[in-house]
């Protein structure tokens, strides 16, 4: 049977974008690896992502809403699975690597806390105050896929996935690759477009409400609109890149979705519940002597277990630990 991984190969040599991460020029991973015979290093690290428990822990950790029990609410599964959707469309559109921009997409979360961006804060904070260290779920994406699935194995990923998972944050600096800058963009066009559509679904917000100055430029339906201005101004370029006109009016949507959603008190009053929770667990399993490990591995081993929680193990553990049962005679 002939090669089919290098049949790949030389498809992407002749036809991607000369700007675009090829499989078989990639930098490789840290442990070297036999090339397999049907996918390229990029399509095993996607496989990869998708089968760990990690991607799988996804579906009930918080996007907005914390702990939606509506079913049509985003989690971060969901938001995971438009992202990729969105950058593997602008990877086609471009001419750019596919599969790498997909296993960057599908990575990109996986060291996500439970209740979102609310659990990653409170746990950032409980860190800084008490152990003068920091939280980023980014970071933990990296520990999730180097350290800790395959049992302590990891997931020995290549260096352009990983740079693509490390660097996808706005704090970051950009990643090395195109298709990682891809990956950055779509994940914000995701979760403006995702969030804003949730939030009027949860009478958070009605349609009228948005900023009229930008809508006017973005339009009715802003994901196209998002889309096709990054495809114009990065055809063909070694850059990707958007208007100054598309990029105005999309961070000012997100300035007002930050002020009027993410930090809204009717759609975040449970938010205040979160540090205390975060606070008791940790707390709870740092000093068990049942969940101990060596005194220099402890704290990381101990925020391993609270990023990796989803919000209802979270919940159950607390409930568990901390909320006195009924008594039932026997």
């Amino acid at each position: 049977m002939k090669n089919i991984r290098e049949e790949i190969e030389r498809r992407e040599e002749s036809f991607l974008s000369p700007f675009s991460a090829l499989s078989s020029k990639s930098q490789g991973r840290k442990n070297p690896e036999s090339p397999d015979s049907i996918r390229t290093d990029f399509q095993r690290d996607r496989d990869r992502i998708i089968h760990c428990k990690a991607f799988r822990r996804l579906k009930h950790k918080t996007q907005v809403f914390i702990s939606p029990a509506e079913d049509h609410y985003r989690t971060r599964l969901t938001h995971t699975l438009e992202v990729s959707q969105i950058a593997r469309t602008l990877a086609r559109a471009l001419n750019l690597n596919e599969d790498l921009t997909e296993a960057i997409a599908l990575g990109h979360d996986l060291g996500h806390t439970p209740f979102g961006h609310a659990g990653e804060e409170a746990l950032d904070n409980l860190l800084q105050k008490n152990f003068g260290e920091r939280f980023f779920h980014n970071f933990q994406s990296i520990r999730v896929v180097e350290v800790l699935e395959k049992d302590g194995r990891g997931l020995n990923l290549t260096a352009e996935v990983l740079d693509g998972i490390k660097n996808h944050p706005t704090h970051e600096p950009w990643p090395k690759t195109l298709e990682g800058k891809l990956v950055r963009y779509s994940d914000r066009f995701a979760y403006l477009r995702h969030d804003i559509e949730d939030a009027i679904n949860a009478k958070v917000l009605k349609k009228d409400d948005l900023p009229q100055k930008h809508m006017a430029v973005l339009g009715e339906n802003i994901l196209d609109t998002f889309t096709m201005d990054l495809i114009r101004c990065s055809i063909d370029k070694p850059d990707i890149k958007m208007s100054d006109e598309i990029i105005t009016a999309m961070n000012g949507l997100y300035d007002f979705m930050y002020q009027n959603v993410y930090f809204n008190p009717f759609a975040k009053r449970e938010e205040n519940k979160i540090p205390y929770m975060i606070h008791q667990l940790f707390l709870y399993y740092h000093y068990n002597k049942d969940f101990q490990q060596s005194e220099t591995d402890q704290l990381q081993h101990t925020v391993d277990f609270i990023a990796g929680m989803t919000d209802r193990f979270a919940i159950n553990k607390f409930m568990d630990l901390f909320v006195p049962r009924e008594w039932r005679p026997a």
